[in-house]
Order: C-alpha cells, then sequence, then structure tokens
C-alpha cells in the first residue's frame, strides 16, 4: 500500500462515526418517600414509585425496579441484585454509577455526590443540610441478597408493608457515619414508622434502577 493510499485509510478511520454511550438516567434515589414510614405497599408499590417518579422527568422506555430485598421465613426472600438487570447504570447527570451488577456490589460510584435523586439533586447527608436523611432502605446484605433464614430479625418491614413495628436494614448513600458506611447494609432502623425513620437518619427514601 502507497503512502497515500495509507493516509486515506487512517483519514476514513479518523472520520468514522463512534458509537455513543447511552448515559440516560438509569439509577437515583427517591425524592420523596410514599408517606406511609417503610410501608411501601410491598415490592409492587415501591416499583410503582419509581416508575412514577422517573416519568415525571421525562424517563420513557424503562422498567423500573426498586433495589429492595424481602424475607421468607425458614426460606430466603427476593433478593435486591436480582430484581434491576444488568447495567451498566448512570444517574441523572449522566455519571456511571456501576458498570455491571458485580462492579455496583464490589466498588460502586455511590457518594453523596453521585447519589443523586431523579430530579439530580443531592439528597440531605451527614455534614451537610438538616435533617440528615441518608439512611435508605434497601432490606439487604451487602452483596444484594435477602437475609438468610438464620436471620430471624425482621429487615425488611414486613415486606415494606409495616409503619410500626419491625426494622429495615438500611444503607448510607453518602458512605458516612461511623461503624459499616456500606451504601445498601450499614445498620437496621429503629422501627419502621415515619418518625422511627427519621430519628434514625432516613425520610423513606429508596433506590431506583432501570431494570432494562
Amino acid at each position: 500500500m502507497s503512502r497515500a493510499q495509507l493516509s486515506a485509510v487512517l483519514l476514513c478511520l479518523l472520520a468514522a462515526p463512534v458509537a455513543a454511550q447511552d448515559t440516560q438516567m438509569s439509577f437515583f434515589i427517591t425524592s420523596e418517600g410514599l408517606g406511609d414510614g417503610a410501608n411501601l405497599g410491598g415490592l409492587e408499590g415501591a416499583d410503582a414509585h419509581c416508575q412514577s417518579l422517573a416519568e415525571a422527568v421525562g424517563s420513557q422506555g424503562q422498567t423500573w425496579r426498586a433495589y429492595l430485598s424481602t424475607q421468607v421465613p425458614g426460606g430466603r426472600g427476593i433478593s435486591a441484585r436480582d430484581r434491576i438487570g444488568d447495567g451498566p447504570w448512570h444517574n441523572a447527570k449522566g455519571e456511571l454509577i456501576a458498570q455491571d451488577i458485580d462492579q455496583l456490589h464490589i466498588l460502586p460510584n455511590i457518594y453523596t455526590s453521585t447519589a443523586l435523586n431523579e430530579k439530580g439533586e443531592q439528597i440531605n447527608h451527614r455534614g451537610g443540610p438538616a435533617p440528615v436523611e441518608h439512611d435508605i432502605l434497601t432490606g439487604s446484605q451487602v452483596d444484594g441478597t435477602s437475609f438468610p433464614p438464620r436471620v430471624t430479625q425482621d429487615m425488611t418491614c414486613g415486606n415494606w408493608t409495616s409503619n410500626g413495628e419491625g426494622s429495615a436494614m438500611v444503607g448510607h448513600h453518602d458512605r458516612n457515619g461511623g461503624g459499616s458506611v456500606s451504601w445498601n447494609a450499614s445498620h437496621p432502623s429503629r422501627g419502621c414508622g415515619a418518625e422511627d425513620l427519621r430519628t434514625t437518619g432516613g425520610n423513606g427514601y429508596f433506590y431506583c434502577f432501570a431494570a432494562d
């Protein structure tokens, strides 16, 4: 191949269009709870809330799922990690949260500045505006799985139907707060009512992921 022909080939390669990466929002923290503590109407109600909030800011053609696990006495419930698709996921500003399910549970880009609500706003965090609202409902273990039968404590507020007795595992979206600073499994809430969640450091928020 002559020098002129090689130059022509290189020019063609440089001019070839590069496939654009899809960075539309596929992850957010709910900007508001459902107003009844951790009673979200079960997984179905939580999913519907994710879908409604996403569509309110222009999301189209996506199926949204709440990152929540459940418990079954003597068995294993539904795991949050199995509900949310394969990724990748981006926040409302197009920033990559995780490329796939493994990165999400090993080294996710979930911090105060990236764990945004569907409007692209930060959630109240430790060291920021009051009140602190960094407790995000998950009912999950660090790897995103449901709790095994040997864990008899309620970690899902009655599978997201209780606004009174029980507790829910929460994560810290800001990765701050002492002890475990996991984004999805930091500590159980004090109870399932709205005031219980607030005094623990939350407000009934949860994570939403586009599952397709």
